[in-house]
């Protein structure tokens, strides 16, 4: 049974990756949370620099303002990381392409659900036979809880399909500001926060006279801890470098 660090623990998460470890056959042996919950199994820190635990792999599901104490302990104790948080900065994916994954096995992914990561393998493909005679539009919905915006995922889902366009596209967040027409050049973006929507994602590829949609939702959160728990597993004993969900599923 892999033994995991849980970085977040008693964030949304952190809990349903808990509720979901033993099946999966992964054993948390010990929390990082600000806000740590009573009647723990395991011992919980307020600071990843105080945890003293033994385990093969750290999971993070937290907040950017964390990454700096995460990725130091994470390198510095030698322990594969499988970072799950969204609105990392520039600077800081930087740092994790070129210092932490130079040190430690590092996995990352906007999105850990499968189903999200076969969406952008579609619309990429799609991207490239439609590319010229389809506008592109982007539309993602979360909880009124989430912070980010757009999400990790919309914006994964624009790279990817940038990355299929012989022309790659500017990306444009608001329309409000300016009174033109829709340039070809561009893929829309949107943000919609309500409720407790969990995940959905949507991209449009609207022609003359006709419209594709390609759509996923997240039906529960538990598609995200089981990824993130696949992940683990997998790097768990990978060399140093960078991993994302392409290379788990051997595309």
């Amino acid at each position: 049974m892999i033994k995991v660090i849980m970085h977040g623990y008693n964030g949304r998460m952190g809990r349903v990756i808990h509720e979901n470890a033993e099946k999966n056959a992964v054993e948390i042996v010990a929390g990082i949370d600000l806000f740590p919950a009573e009647n723990n199994k395991f011992p919980v820190f307020k600071n990843i620099k105080d945890c003293d635990v033994e385990a093969d792999v750290i999971i993070d599901f937290s907040h950017p303002s964390a990454f700096e104490d995460l990725t130091g302990y994470a390198a510095e104790h030698k322990l594969p990381l499988v970072m799950c948080t969204t609105g990392l900065s520039e600077e800081q994916m930087e740092k994790l392409r070129s210092e932490t994954a130079g040190e430690i096995p590092v996995f990352f992914s906007a999105n850990m659900s499968l189903g999200v990561n076969l969406l952008i393998d579609l619309v990429k493909k799609a991207a490239r036979f439609l590319e010229g005679n389809f506008d592109i539009e982007i539309i993602e919905k979360h909880h009124n809880q989430k912070l980010d915006a757009p999400s990790g995922t919309a914006l994964a889902i624009a790279d990817g399909i940038n990355s299929a366009l012989e022309n790659p596209c500017k990306y444009v967040y608001d329309r409000q500001p300016y009174r033109e027409k829709r340039s070809q050049t561009e893929i829309g973006i949107h943000a919609v926060r309500g409720g407790t929507i969990v995940g959905e994602h949507s991209v449009i590829f609207a022609g003359f006279n006709e419209v594709i949609e390609v759509n996923h939702s997240a039906m529960s959160r538990d598609v995200f801890a089981i990824g993130a728990m696949k992940a683990a597993k997998y790097i768990k004993d990978l060399p140093p470098g960078m991993y994302s969900m392409s290379d788990m599923l051997g595309e």
